[in-house]
């Protein structure tokens, strides 16, 4: 299931589902993706908007669509998302926050140690600065839809985890809307503990785990054909 920011529930297509997991369990297995894994995880592997935008019509996939301003055509998004990529590596160097490129798309990995504290989905407010440039730059570059994905360590109980990570990436897209992108670009999930970057036997590597991740994807004049079904 999926949900997005305004509390609207998706459930993906099967063959979909079924694609994103054998995706999800090549890149949590597959020892050549290692250094990928620690810098991506589950935003590169199967993000959920890139699930939307090529799967078959949908109410969210057109509702975000339809949020984006336009679309970028033909080749232009390599380019677009170029000078995004530029504008959020100044943004964020030295916050702690990661920025990786995945072909088109970008992700920004927030370990929780600086954005939450421990046990909590409430932000950290000394974060809100890089928030306010996330939030400038998303809508300057307004041709992409967004997924905030929230990760926790394998501590305690797997449903509570499931529902604190779920907590951490609204409160994160919560404050992207209160700064003004448009909450139906963005659609939240909540990964738990099912999507470590790092071993959980240690604490270096829970504290990675630890994490929030936003996958930005460029709408292209190819998802807009698609979204009309």
């Amino acid at each position: 299931m999926i949900r997005n920011s305004n509390g609207i529930v998706i459930a993906l297509a099967a063959s979909l589902a079924l694609a994103g997991c054998a995706a999800m369990e090549d890149f949590a297995s597959n020892p050549d993706k290692g250094k990928t894994r620690a810098g991506t995880g589950f935003g590169a592997a199967a993000g959920a908007v890139v699930g939307l935008l090529t799967a078959g019509n949908n109410p969210m996939k057109s509702a975000m669509i339809g949020a984006a301003a336009g679309a970028l055509v033909g080749g232009t998004a390599g380019h677009y998302m170029d000078k995004q990529e530029a504008a959020l590596r100044k943004q964020m160097a030295g916050s702690g926050v990661d920025v990786v490129r995945k072909g088109d798309n970008i992700i920004l990995n927030m370990p929780s140690g600086i954005t939450f504290a421990f046990d909590s989905a409430d932000l950290n407010s000394r974060f809100y600065p890089v928030l306010d440039d996330l939030s400038g730059t998303l809508i300057e570059y307004d041709k992409t839809v967004i997924q905030v994905a929230g990760h926790t360590d394998s501590t305690g109980a797997h449903e509570y985890n499931m529902q604190l990570s779920k907590r951490r990436a609204g409160s994160v897209a919560s404050y992207l809307s209160g700064k003004g992108v448009p909450a139906p670009r963005m659609v939240t999930v909540g990964g738990g503990p099912d999507y470590p970057v790092a071993d959980n036997s240690t604490e270096a590597g829970r504290a990675a785990n630890r994490r929030v991740e936003i996958t930005i994807v460029p709408v292209t004049d190819q998802n807009v054909e698609k979204a009309k079904g």
